[in-house]
């Protein structure tokens, strides 16, 4: 009975060895996949998050500078594209930069890039009308970076 039983157990190990290797494959697997599933995310997010940091950046850095421009023109054409730009700012501030996890980050987005080409587009007629000499531009450089220093 002794060798009838251990006959027993030594079929069961040879029949449940396959299913133990399968099982312990797929542990595997599932462990080197979800590490390369992470290691592929982080990089992808880095990416993306560069690319829009980078955009908005530059909306930021358009609206400081055509604010500073514009700062002295009082009338009312003029007026009218600092409150753009001011609402453009505004929003680029309110942005979340902190929290991918903001579930209205991508529709933020499209609503700053919409104002952008708003302004962009108010603003066309002041660059073609006025080109800047070359003394104003200095002028204007260096007051940007003080607006800017100012501002982070």
């Amino acid at each position: 009975m002794a060798a009838v039983a251990a006959g027993t157990d030594m079929f069961d190990e040879i029949v449940m060895a396959e299913e133990r290797f399968h099982s312990e494959g797929y542990q595997e697997g599932y462990a080197e996949g979800s590490h390369a599933g992470v290691v592929e995310g982080r990089r992808y997010g880095s990416l993306h998050g560069a690319k829009i940091g980078s955009e908005v950046g530059y909306y930021l850095g358009f609206a400081l500078t055509w604010q500073c421009l514009l700062q002295k023109c009082t009338d009312e054409k003029n007026s009218k594209k600092m409150r753009a730009l001011d609402l453009l700012v505004g929003m680029i501030q309110k942005f979340p930069y902190e929290d991918p996890t903001y579930d209205k980050l991508q529709e933020d987005l499209e609503k700053i890039r919409g104002k952008f080409k708003q302004v962009d587009t108010k603003l066309v007629t002041a660059r073609v009308l006025k080109p800047l000499q070359s003394r104003r531009l200095l002028t204007f450089l260096s007051m940007a970076c003080d607006v800017l220093k100012s501002q982070f």
